[in-house]
């Protein structure tokens, strides 16, 4: 069984003033980050010697905030990373529920390594308890409210194992963080990275908003493995130079979090002759990724919708019918396996609906819909309100609640925007109150401004359509069915 932390303690042993991550907020050596660790280790046995709550760690893509959930871990406090672009109110319910023991911004943890590092790369001995928790993210909730999944240590060993074995990186290697620490797809290129002693590429959120400094960063990394949603390589492709030209040491594009289209696939075996493509596929509650199939040419002439792979050693993946589904092969995605988290943080109402024991393993309803052919499975959408936009995972009963919280609005419905069969935004249809005495522009302005107070801007809808009535179906319920009509 692999010791996380002690691998990354190895690679500063033998390369210690090798970069081990880098990017536009800094940069630090495997010497350095084993230090930081182990003086923010030290810290949390100082300051906390019988509390084991969770650390909440707020900032965006520091290196210190790597630093500081190694560390957390080390002292075995879980951690929950908070991307500083989380609206107050959203980090105040966070905060809430999980009622950390410490909360550290950037400064904080800064300001702990500056005032005693420790001049070692040596920790202490301690027995790696594979049931305690050891991270803790928090995703969009039906209710309006975030969830927390809580993932042990052993549900991470069992999913880098696998990963390490399956892509048998190199050692240093130069990998791509493309998303946040709070997006569990992060925990698919920082932690690989850092035990085979490669260096970690951090992109920021001003970087990919400005292509210029973005692929002028990628230019000149030496980039060997790439880890993104797809839609984050969409908006790469769009760059006609964006090709092996730009990154000749590229070896494999890992993609998670949303569907892979077949064009884009096709598209970048075709400017990057040389790496693999791979497309992989888990919810947060099952450890990043529970699935995963090499994409070549033989797969995308043979299946134009692309498979989502096949379920890792170790990890069953069942089928369960939907009784008014059509094709009885189809049916609700349920993954079972040491991967699967023991439940969401304080809420056991919530986890005794999703999480179930059977065979002696922990057993995960995804709510997605699936079926198998040639042992690969298949996606097939959601039995619910839920979707993944461009990678992040929203439950749209989220957005309408926290719009019905909002005093000028009676009734709202929230549906995602399709382009080539994904979707690509949000358009949310509003019942107000009382007529609107400004014009639809003002009051828009206003309803994304309000709920810019308690949602990221990812969860904000692009458009919004003001009706005097929901039409409603035979069952009396909103007709989600007609109003997705009007966005056609």
């Amino acid at each position: 069984m692999i010791d996380i932390i002690k691998e990354i303690q190895e690679q500063a042993i033998r390369h210690p003033h090798r970069t081990a991550i880098t990017g536009r907020q800094g940069s630090i050596t495997y010497q350095a980050l084993v230090q930081a660790i182990h003086t923010l280790e030290m810290s949390l046995r100082e300051h906390y010697p019988a509390n084991t709550a969770p650390i909440a760690v707020i900032g965006h893509k520091q290196p210190e905030m790597i630093a500081a959930f190694f560390g957390a871990a080390q002292a075995g406090h879980a951690y929950i990373p908070i991307d500083d672009s989380t609206p107050p109110a959203r980090i105040e319910k966070i905060l809430e529920i999980a009622r950390p023991a410490a909360i550290w911004t950037v400064q904080d943890i800064k300001d702990i390594v500056n005032r005693s590092l420790i001049e070692t790369s040596q920790f202490e001995g301690r027995s790696l308890n594979l049931d305690a928790p050891w991270y803790i993210l928090f995703t969009s909730g039906s209710t309006g409210e975030p969830k927390g999944v809580v993932i042990t240590a052993g549900n991470l060993v069992n999913f880098l194992e696998w990963l390490l074995a399956e892509q048998k990186f190199a050692q240093g290697e130069v990998f791509l963080n493309q998303a946040p620490f709070s997006f569990d797809l992060s925990v698919m290129d920082f932690y690989p990275c850092l035990m085979t002693g490669g260096t970690l590429l951090s992109v920021t959120r001003d970087e990919i908003a400005e292509p210029r400094l973005l692929f002028e960063g990628l230019s000149q990394s030496n980039l060997s493995t790439w880890v993104s949603t797809p839609s984050f390589a969409e908006i790469c492709i769009a760059e006609p130079a964006f090709s092996d030209k730009m990154l000749p040491c590229l070896q494999r594009f890992l993609f998670c979090g949303e569907i892979l289209p077949s064009d884009l696939a096709a598209q970048l075996m075709q400017r990057f002759p040389r790496a693999q493509v791979w497309n992989t596929y888990g919810p947060t509650e099952a450890t990043v990724a529970t699935t995963s199939v090499r994409i070549t040419e033989s797969v995308l002439a043979k299946y134009p919708i692309l498979p989502i792979g096949y379920p890792k050693p170790g990890c069953s993946i069942l089928i369960d019918p939907i009784e008014e589904a059509a094709d009885q092969n189809k049916g609700e995605i349920i993954i079972r396996g040491g991967n699967v988290s023991p439940g969401y943080l304080g809420r056991p109402d919530l986890s005794q609906l999703a999480f179930f024991k059977q065979d002696g393993a922990w057993s995960y309803r995804t709510g997605d819909l699936g079926h198998f052919a040639d042992g690969l499975l298949f996606f097939d959408g959601r039995k619910d309100s839920q979707i993944k936009l461009h990678g992040y995972r929203i439950e749209l009963g989220d957005i309408e609640e926290n719009l019905r919280h909002l005093s000028v609005v009676k009734e709202a419905a929230v549906l995602p925007i399709l382009k080539s069969g994904k979707p690509d935004s949000l358009a949310a249809f509003v019942v107000l109150e009382v007529k609107a005495t400004a014009d639809d522009f003002t009051t828009t302005k206003f309803l994304k401004q309000a709920l810019g107070q308690f949602l990221p801007s990812y969860m904000i809808p692009r458009r919004f359509i003001y009706m005097p009535a929901f039409p409603l179906n035979a069952n009396g319920k909103v007709d989600r069915r007609r109003l997705a009509g009007m966005l056609a």
